[in-house]
């Protein structure tokens, strides 16, 4: 089932990177050759309109468009190279920015349905199932020392008779802090176990708050709550723009690791781990899957940036060459350059879904 679920998330997240150079080379008035789900071998043709063949393929792994002149084959008025620079950049750039708007479309809407999210200190008054989660742990403080993990739920804190219970952050913030350089008893929810744990606060763990009494950890409340179907895309605009920078400092430094061999395939998911992971959101529900859906979106928008033959970033980069030298790439070069960026793409691919596999099996 989650094999299944992962090809449907897969197909649907390239069809829409495909139309978007769809739709935007046809406004231009190039000929869109064809439109086909799935990759080939054909499987028969759906339709024929305008010029455009509508194909069903054998292999069911996404889509593609075919564009008249988009390896230089073919000169014209309605051809991709027929166009201006900004033109053909624009129709490259349209699966990128659909990818970024269809995940806008989908944490719109689960921010409207009700997406467990960090809440203010108001919101976690309101949502129902709010709840303290830790979100980091400074190296070598007391929280450390303690045994506290990311991802700890904090139910009580206990200090001789004072107790604090509750989900608003800056409270237990305040709770710590008050209560000095005292042990502190916490119990948290770890693996669906409760766990008991003992940390004593202590002044110049926080270097911006260096009197403070602190244990060391990034406390957030966490909870469920309906975004107004009027406020969902503005937040969901917030929510796309936050994630998106996110992801895109993740692959910044992933790709910095390739170059500098120093790359950790721990933090990263091929096709094993994202159908794994896929399978395990659909368990959590209709939420848990549209957020993990938006989120590979973006991963898929932000990867297909990056200048390398074969992928949308490094036709781009040719469009660009091409613009400031004012002379055509040979297609001999540009298909020799394509042929080992996507070697290199199919090497990184097997690597990590190698690296899957070892999780898996470990």
């Amino acid at each position: 089932m989650a094999i299944l679920l992962f090809i449907v998330v897969l197909v649907v997240l390239i069809v829409v990177h495909e139309l978007g150079h769809f739709f935007v080379a046809k406004w231009a008035g190039m000929r869109v050759e064809e439109f086909g789900l799935g990759y080939p071998p054909r499987a028969l043709t759906l339709a024929r309109v305008k010029g455009t063949e509508y194909t069903l393929n054998w292999l069911p792994f996404g889509g593609f468009v075919k564009i008249w002149g988009e390896d230089g084959e073919a000169e014209g008025h309605n051809s991709f190279v027929g166009k201006s620079h900004a033109v053909q950049a624009l129709v490259l750039a349209a699966g990128i920015i659909m990818n970024l708007l269809f995940a806008w479309v989908l944490l719109s809407i689960t921010l409207a349905l009700g997406m467990p999210r960090e809440l203010t200190s108001t919101e976690a008054v309101l949502a129902p199932d709010a709840h303290l989660v830790v979100s980091q742990v400074v190296a070598e403080s007391p929280a450390a020392l303690a045994g506290l993990l990311p991802g700890d739920t904090i139910l009580k804190a206990e200090k001789d008779e004072a107790v604090f219970v509750g989900a608003d952050s800056a409270a237990f913030t305040e709770f710590v802090a008050n209560e000095g350089e005292e042990e502190i008893l916490l119990t948290v929810l770890r693996d669906g176990a409760e766990v008991s744990l003992t940390a004593t606060p202590e002044a110049g763990v926080i270097v911006a708050d260096p009197e403070r009494a602190a244990l060391g950890v990034g406390i957030s409340s966490v909870g469920t709550i309906r975004v107004s179907p009027l406020a969902a895309p503005i937040e969901g605009a917030k929510l796309t723009w936050l994630a998106t920078g996110q992801v895109a400092q993740g692959l910044v430094h992933f790709f910095a690791g390739v170059f500098t061999f120093s790359a950790d395939l721990s933090q990263v998911s091929g096709p094993v781990g994202i159908a794994g992971a896929v399978g395990e959101a659909s368990q959590s529900g209709i939420v848990a899957l549209l957020t993990l859906t938006a989120v590979i979106s973006i991963n898929l928008a932000l990867i297909n940036i990056v200048p390398v033959p074969a992928l949308d970033g490094g036709r781009l980069l040719f469009v660009l060459i091409e613009a400031v030298t004012r002379r055509r790439i040979p297609e001999r070069v540009a298909g020799a350059m394509n042929a080992v960026g996507f070697g290199l793409l199919i090497l990184l691919m097997l690597v990590i879904t190698g690296s899957d596999l070892l999780k898996l099996f470990a």
